[in-house]
């Protein structure tokens, strides 16, 4: 047998465990040592363009597996990988037309269907989008995720939050470039506002829930003896834990992480952009009540709903409340309504997003 297919094969296997195990810059580096020696070999073009995507290396990804197609049209998973790539560079139109191809040939791709489903739901086609949902829940695709994506487009069957898997997946993809992205286009400052609305104080111990990489404690830092970050999203949990400013960032969810906090444990709670993930409150409040030490802080922001229900799921897959719902939680945890102010959260495509800001005191003595 040709000794350059032997090396060939030897570095795609290579690559294929590298890539099972997530060790994605090993992977990527064996599978172009297998082209090097076997160019033009669809499932190597195929796993590196996956590898590629994998390493957020979306513009690559895709003039590789376009090559992949080229090579090999009958490759389901190439066109699949190709819709995911196109979708991730904003090609909505190229991607759909990739991932029908792809389906074409393997009717079973679950994953393909779901791509196929945010794609349609972006383009503004939502019945066809809850289709493709059901079909890759048909198909074996995360029952309960699919299910949330479903009742953002049609408003019913609303989870009380959002599945902790697709929190994970969107903040960990998009930890890199979050910062730039978040301030610089979607024009954010809901830290500084909240930040501004508070008592001009020391603080023995503050807890920024849903810290990301740290604007709020950017924020919080000068003022705060004790900086704690909670957050859901590895990734957003190593750059937090880069940027110095928290003595402590713990990976967990916002309710698990306050069922664990002992009682009295903090002078100041922050929450910036963070309730948009969940819908009922009630718990949340109730355990920083519990974890607010006497003459505490908790400022908050929400997205505010449009239709004047206490707490929708919106097409965008957030959760908006209402000013009257926020105000009946204070009310029921004995928080004082130290203030309430409307501003906007962010942009979405280039529409401000009505927002609500909240600082609640903890009266007790």
């Amino acid at each position: 047998m040709d000794e350059s297919f032997e090396r060939a094969k030897e570095f795609f296997l290579a690559g294929v465990r590298h890539y099972e195990a997530g060790r994605y810059e090993q992977a990527h580096a064996q599978f172009e040592a297998s082209l090097s020696f076997v160019p033009q070999r669809a499932s190597t073009l195929m796993n590196l363009g996956a590898t590629r995507i994998q390493l957020g290396r979306f513009e690559e990804a895709a003039e590789v597996l376009e090559e992949a197609t080229e090579v090999d049209p009958s490759d389901a998973q190439a066109w699949a990988h190709l819709a995911t790539a196109l979708a991730e560079l904003g090609r909505h139109e190229d991607a759909l037309r990739c991932a029908d191809k792809a389906l074409a040939l393997d009717a079973a791709l679950a994953s393909t269907w779901s791509v196929r489903g945010m794609l349609l739901r972006d383009l503004q086609r939502p019945q066809e989008a809850v289709e493709s949902f059901r079909k890759a829940i048909e198909r074996g695709a995360d029952a309960p995720l699919h299910e949330y994506y479903i009742a953002a487009i049609t408003g019913e069957a609303a989870p009380s939050q959002t599945p902790a898997r697709y929190v994970q997946t969107l903040f960990d993809s998009y930890a890199d470039g979050f910062e730039d992205h978040l301030v610089e286009v979607l024009r954010y400052g809901a830290p500084g506002i909240l930040a501004g609305g508070l008592p001009q104080r020391e603080w023995r111990s503050a807890l920024d829930l849903g810290c990301g990489t740290g604007l709020m404690g950017e924020q919080l830092k000068p003022r705060v003896a004790r900086l704690v970050g909670v957050d859901l999203s590895a990734n957003m949990v190593g750059r937090a834990r880069e940027r110095g400013l928290y003595d402590d960032v713990v990976q967990a969810d916002v309710t698990g992480y306050l069922a664990s906090a002992k009682e009295a444990s903090f002078e100041l709670v922050t929450a910036a952009d963070v309730f948009n993930y969940i819908g009922e409150l009630a718990p949340v409040f109730d355990a920083v009540r519990r974890v607010l030490a006497p003459d505490g802080w908790f400022a908050f922001t929400v997205e505010l709903t449009v239709a004047g229900a206490d707490v929708e799921l919106q097409p965008s897959m957030r959760y908006a409340h209402s000013r009257g719902y926020v105000e009946s939680l204070a009310t029921r945890c004995d928080f004082e309504v130290a203030a309430l102010a409307e501003h906007p959260i962010r942009e979405d495509q280039r529409q401000p997003i009505p927002g609500l800001f909240a600082w609640l005191r903890n009266p007790r003595t």
